[in-house]
């Protein structure tokens, strides 16, 4: 039993909207919100874009006809308790079904952003796909990452969040170690003969839902797409 928050006919994908202006959160909401459940507006966005970026994918979303996008707010926080705390309860107003922070923050920063946020579910990063076994060891990060992903996962839950982010190669494990109410979230999902860019730990859309995955945050292959509806659809065909 999987935890998805979002309904049928929407694909359980986050589309990542690493866009260069508002025009193209826009634009590429417009494009894939009849198809996809989820925008993910990440740190790069945020952070030039700030609040007008959900409100853009928002207005776009509704254009489309829909007036229930998921919004994951992918800021990946992480600091002192307080200051997470002031930081989730400073993007309220912007109502995310997600906000991401990093599980190493610990589980008083955690918490902190839980109790700030009480209606978004809080989304706790535990180890970056870009990241490989050797990067793991040269941070000092105790492995193997499926090891280090599961401790830290049941450490994030344990302290109030409500979704997890972890990489392909361990949703399985982590869906056997959590409540069956917590959304998994998996990058580095890859249709069959994309390009892998930036990510190590990945897999095919199919493979991620059939270990576990609840929503899949899929960027390049649908954005970099000439058709970006076509790409988001082709994926969610596999998907069904």
């Amino acid at each position: 039993m999987t935890s998805s928050l979002s309904s049928a006919p929407f694909a359980p994908i986050a589309v990542a909207m690493d866009a260069p202006d508002l025009a193209a959160v826009r634009a590429w909401t417009a494009a894939v919100a009849p198809v996809v459940s989820t925008v993910k507006i990440g740190l790069e966005v945020f952070c030039r874009d700030g609040a007008a970026a959900v409100v853009a994918a928002r207005e776009a979303a509704r254009e489309a006809g829909r007036d229930d996008l998921d919004v994951f707010l992918d800021l990946k926080l992480h600091d002192i308790p307080a200051t997470v705390r002031g930081a989730a309860a400073a993007v309220a107003s912007l109502r995310p079904t997600y906000l991401t922070v990093h599980a190493s923050g610990g589980a008083e920063m955690i918490a902190a952003a839980a109790q700030a946020l009480p209606d978004t579910r809080i989304t706790a990063v535990t180890v970056l796909t870009s990241l490989d076994e050797e990067m793991l060891e040269q941070i000092g990060l105790t492995g193997p990452s499926q090891a280090a992903v599961v401790r830290l996962a049941l450490l994030a839950v344990g302290a109030g969040a409500r979704a997890i982010v972890c990489s392909p190669n361990e949703v399985a494990a982590v869906r056997s170690a959590v409540p069956a109410d917590i959304t998994l979230i998996t990058p580095g999902v890859r249709p069959a003969g994309a390009s892998l860019d930036d990510q190590r730990r990945v897999a095919t859309p199919a493979r991620a839902i059939a270990d576990g995955a609840d929503l899949l945050v899929i960027g390049r292959p649908i954005t970099g797409a000439a058709d970006r509806r076509a790409a988001a659809e082709a994926i969610a065909a596999e998907l069904a």
